[in-house]
């Protein structure tokens, strides 16, 4: 266990040799520090996503004190009422209403209907890079795409999106390890200004229904049942931050991959035809989101071990994702790769809404990348975010 250390910048930047040790010694191991139990085998991550005896919350059955644990502190409460509402922290019958809904408006044809523009923006911002000779590969291209394409999807203006990245980026500051209060303090400030943002928004495309997510979320309905206000500020803010937070971390993750593997990224270079898989494999090979947390809603057994209900455990996306149990050379990688079940958009109920829309982003900077900066390589080593939950670096410098 002393291999896990999640607050530790050596294990941050290469988690998976700790993995490997983990898989080794066991199925289930209790770590103090964050009071959880990890699971880093692949068979159990999968099963477990699946399993219902599990939830991302346990508040639609239990009170926080009839499970054991303690309320959150009444001042984190805007940051908490935002979060709640969302599918991500939702467990049926609400999350089945909610994700039905919502799927009313987020369908695979509103995606395929996006796929110009993103080509395009694409490759405007590519062209940008090129013509300054270079520059940062996450400030420059991979932040600015998948945010302009959610803002436009939501029916965000041009002028408003400033503010969206920093809000995001201070709301998953919550979803790491035991976040401080300084990271809550953010994340509630964020909370409420992101929520009086959309709150205005919303009352806007009351008064003038638009072409865009926003209003459809407002005109979807099912047998009488339609979203709350709150859960329409919810519902956005989780497009937002899933739908950006992990594109811009798996896009330049997957460049620093391709630069540490030259005969990859030569064999890309020479056959475009592997992007499809070359996403997918990027997606494996340094998995953005590292860590997902379920509640233990009765009592589940791994391996002879029982995790009692209001246990709190942590599946190990980025271990699963190399576990040889299911992943020939694991720690090779392999743009060709066809057999690969990885697990970045998680599984079961909660998969991932957004993953057809994450495929189009990835596939289509990577594609602007190869063909409008054919000679693109790093300019240093890059600096590393310290978190470890959402993972992903600080910025990527390059030259074209």
């Amino acid at each position: 266990m002393a291999a896990f250390d999640p607050w530790d910048p050596a294990f941050v930047a290469d988690p998976y040799p700790a993995y490997a040790e983990l898989r080794a010694t066991g199925r289930v191991h209790w770590f103090e520090p964050s009071g959880q139990w990890l699971v880093p085998h692949h068979a159990d991550v999968s099963a477990l996503l699946r399993d219902r005896r599990l939830g991302r919350t346990y508040m639609h059955r239990f009170t926080h004190e009839e499970f054991g644990r303690t309320p959150p502190p009444p001042e984190h409460e805007p940051f908490h009422t935002l979060n709640d509402h969302g599918m991500l922290d939702l467990e049926p019958p609400d999350h089945t209403r909610i994700r039905r809904l919502v799927s009313k408006a987020f369908t695979p044809r509103t995606v395929e209907r996006l796929k110009p523009y993103v080509d395009a923006l694409a490759g405007e911002l590519v062209d940008r890079l090129v013509a300054a000779g270079g520059g940062d590969l996450l400030t420059d291209v991979a932040e600015p795409l998948p945010v302009a394409v959610i803002a436009e999807m939501l029916g965000i203006p041009e002028s408003d999106r400033a503010p969206l990245r920093p809000w995001s980026a201070d709301i998953c500051g919550m979803y790491e390890l035991n976040p401080s209060e300084e990271t809550a303090a953010r994340a509630v400030r964020a909370s409420v200004e992101f929520t009086e943002y959309l709150r205005g928004l919303i009352a806007e495309r009351r008064e003038e229904p638009g072409d865009d997510l926003v209003s459809a979320l407002i005109a979807a309905h099912d047998e009488g049942d339609r979203l709350t206000e709150q859960e329409m500020i919810s519902t956005c803010v989780l497009l937002l931050n899933a739908g950006h937070e992990a594109t811009v971390n798996a896009t330049v993750n997957g460049w620093w991959a391709l630069f540490r593997n030259p005969g990859q990224l030569a064999a890309l270079r020479a056959d475009h035809s592997l992007i499809p898989t070359a996403v997918e494999e990027l997606m494996r090979y340094d998995t953005p989101l590292q860590l997902f947390e379920r509640w233990v809603l009765e009592e589940v057994e791994i391996d002879g071990t029982v995790l009692p209900r209001g246990a709190e455990v942590a599946l190990l996306f980025g271990s699963a994702n190399h576990d040889p149990a299911v992943f020939a050379h694991p720690d090779r990688l392999d743009l060709a790769r066809r057999d690969n079940p990885h697990i970045s958009f998680s599984a079961g109920l909660h998969y991932c809404i957004g993953a057809p829309l994450a495929r189009v982003e990835l596939a289509a900077s990577l594609r602007a990348l190869l063909e409008r900066a054919p000679s693109l390589t790093p300019a240093g080593d890059p600096e590393r975010k310290p978190n470890f939950v959402i993972r992903g670096l600080a910025g990527l410098a390059v030259r074209v």
